[in-house]
């Protein structure tokens, strides 16, 4: 029923296959891999412009922030970062400043909760 022909068709064109499929996987990688790398070192560098903008006490206060809640302290870094760029900081940020302007970033960021209870009825509970 196989055709020899056929079946050497199949097997180069499997092959041809596996050939390109191999050379997307490691082009992938590849590319992969600089997106890391370029992710690393816009890292590194955002690290040491908040280290020249920062005061040692303020840089320990903002990684501890950090530790608990990391999308708040990247907010304030981003403030930070913006506010040097546009040339408003003039020398390294304190302690005290920092916490200025997280009470700030604070009472601007105040989210309400409420909560909502509603009980469920039962189709034999009867009110009248």
């Amino acid at each position: 029923m196989a055709d020899p022909e056929l079946e050497a068709i199949r097997q180069r064109r499997m092959q041809e296959l596996m050939g390109q499929h191999g050379a997307g996987n490691q082009q992938n990688s590849e590319q992969q891999n600089a997106q890391e790398e370029a992710k690393r070192e816009a890292e590194e560098r955002r690290q040491m412009m908040l280290s020249q903008i920062l005061s040692a006490e303020a840089r320990e206060r903002l990684a501890r922030i950090a530790l608990v809640k990391p999308e708040k302290a990247r907010g304030v870094e981003d403030v930070l970062l913006n506010a040097a760029q546009r040339g408003q900081i003039v020398e390294k940020v304190s302690e005290e400043r920092l916490i200025s302007l997280l009470e700030q970033i604070n009472t601007q960021t105040t989210r309400q909760t409420k909560v909502t209870i509603q009980r469920r009825r039962s189709v034999l509970d009867d009110d009248d």
